[in-house]
């Protein structure tokens, strides 16, 4: 039987394939030295849509399971499957593994915790940008702007490829990515956060693509642990102020909203942020300027820490709480309304007029 330049005989190869296609990560292991070898784009995206079988962008549970096993058993150059890992094996690993890659702790695999984890193009990985994250979701906000060029309130596929070029040409390395490469990593990127698959991204999609440090309104004092205090106020303030003239607006406001949105909707688009921004501005915008001061964002604060408070103590007596933006735009139109009786009041009482309901 004939021998080929790899010294292996083409039964032989046939066999090889088969018992590396019975675990899915040993086709992507150095046969020598038994490294993972650096993926591209493409094969990085085959292992995730392998794992993630139920496609809802996380691994967990049995998927995460199967993933660990065989990501161990494909160390062995024989065919030793997943059942060589033992239960208490699995758990020790798994106890492990989470606690350098699960960032959120969220007890699951996101796609930006795997690529951690997997050896890649570098080019390829520097669109994840780890060690870069934005310092908020103002920045993030006028990233999109300046991307979505035609106002669709969406990032298209073209946009899309612009963006990425631009953070390659930010690391100097757009020199060393062909047109076509580049088209690979868009229609890449667009395969791992385009969840609902329409072909472009939209808010929430892209906030995962480009995420932010931390959205500091899910701090443990919003949520009603702590009391709130001037300090923790005035430090918000600053964090969205960015221009220091005193109100949050424009893309401030646009940053401020959707961190405040994401407190209670994972998945969003443009349009959402916009009609909550009106019901929000109609509820807290006393001086109806289109903008929100350190007065008015004391409210939204107030409202959200009170909320927090009072869902801990409905979630102990086994509630469920209500939807504490719908609240803070109640409380607003309240306060607003309030404001307004008192005045009519004021002036009923000063000109001798009956007062009306």
């Amino acid at each position: 039987m004939a021998v080929g330049s790899d010294g292996l005989t083409a039964y032989q190869r046939k066999m090889n394939s088969q018992e590396k296609c019975n675990n899915f990560m040993r086709q992507f292991r150095d046969d020598e030295s038994r490294e993972l070898k650096k993926l591209t784009a493409n094969q990085f995206m085959e292992v995730w849509s392998h794992y993630d079988a139920d496609g809802n962008g996380y691994i967990e549970g049995s998927e995460l399971d199967g993933f660990l096993k065989e990501f161990v058993s494909s160390v062995n150059a024989n065919d030793a499957g997943p059942e060589s890992v033992s239960d208490a094996m699995l758990v020790e690993l798994k106890e492990c593994f989470m606690e350098a890659y699960d960032d959120n702790q969220d007890g699951k695999i996101e796609i930006r915790e795997l690529a951690q984890l997997l050896p890649m193009e570098e080019n390829f990985l520097l669109l994840f940008r780890f060690d870069n994250p934005l310092e908020s979701s103002v920045e993030f906000m006028k990233i999109w702007k300046a991307y979505d060029r035609d106002n669709s309130g969406y990032i298209e596929a073209d946009e899309l490829k612009n963006f990425l070029r631009d953070l390659l040409r930010e690391a100097k390395k757009d020199q060393d990515v062909s047109e076509d490469k580049l088209i690979e990593y868009t229609d890449t990127m667009l395969q791992v956060f385009d969840q609902n698959k329409d072909g472009k991204l939209q808010l929430s999609e892209m906030a995962k693509l480009l995420p932010v440090k931390e959205n500091f309104l899910c701090r443990s004092v919003f949520k009603g642990a702590s009391k709130l205090t001037k300090e923790d106020i005035e430090r918000v303030f600053a964090l969205y102020d960015r221009d220091n003239n005193g109100t949050i607006e424009n893309e401030e406001l646009n940053g401020f909203l959707k961190d405040l949105l994401e407190l209670v909707k994972k998945d969003y688009d443009a349009l959402d942020l916009q009609e909550f921004q009106d019901a929000i501005m109609r509820g807290c915008d006393f001086n109806k300027d289109g903008k929100i001061n350190k007065k008015e964002l004391t409210m939204i604060l107030l409202a959200l820490a009170k909320h927090g408070a009072e869902d801990d103590m409905q979630t102990g007596a086994g509630m469920v709480g209500n939807n504490p933006l719908a609240e803070i735009a109640t409380m607003g139109m309240k306060a607003l309304k309030l404001q307004k009786l008192r005045v009519r009041h004021f002036v009923n009482r000063t000109l001798g007029t009956n007062s009306t309901s």
